[in-house]
C-alpha cells in the first residue's frame, strides 16, 4: 500500500501545466494514433500529430518555444523528441503518458 502511494505521488510530481495562447510559447503534442486519442480519451489542451506523421510537423513545431510530447507511456513521446533534436530543435521535453498533462483553464 505504501509503495502505492509512494507511486502517486510520484506521478502528481511530474505532472505538468501547459496551456496553449496565441503567442506560441508552448504546444503539447500527443503522438498515439488518431484511433488511441479518439477512444482512450486526451488531455483537452493537446493536439494530435500521430508519430507516423511527425515528421511532416517538425517544421511547424520550430515555432514554438517549448513543445511537449506525450503518448500512451512515453516510448513514442522519446522517439518524437528525438525527431525534433536531429533536425535542430532544442527544447521538446518528453513527459510520458498523456494522463500526466494537466491543462490550465
Amino acid at each position: 500500500m505504501r509503495l502505492m502511494i509512494f507511486i502517486f505521488s510520484f506521478l502528481s510530481i511530474v505532472s505538468c501545466n501547459f496551456s496553449q495562447n496565441e503567442n506560441k510559447d508552448s504546444i503539447i503534442v500527443d503522438v498515439r494514433t488518431t484511433e488511441e486519442w479518439q477512444q482512450d480519451g486526451h488531455a483537452d489542451c493537446a493536439v494530435n500529430y500521430p508519430l507516423d506523421q511527425f515528421e511532416s510537423k517538425i517544421e511547424e513545431l520550430k515555432a514554438y518555444k517549448n513543445v511537449a510530447l506525450v503518448c500512451r507511456s512515453g516510448n513514442r513521446a522519446e522517439q518524437a523528441k528525438l525527431m525534433l533534436e536531429n533536425s535542430g530543435y532544442q527544447h521538446a521535453e518528453n513527459k510520458g503518458a498523456w494522463q500526466n498533462i494537466v491543462c490550465e483553464k
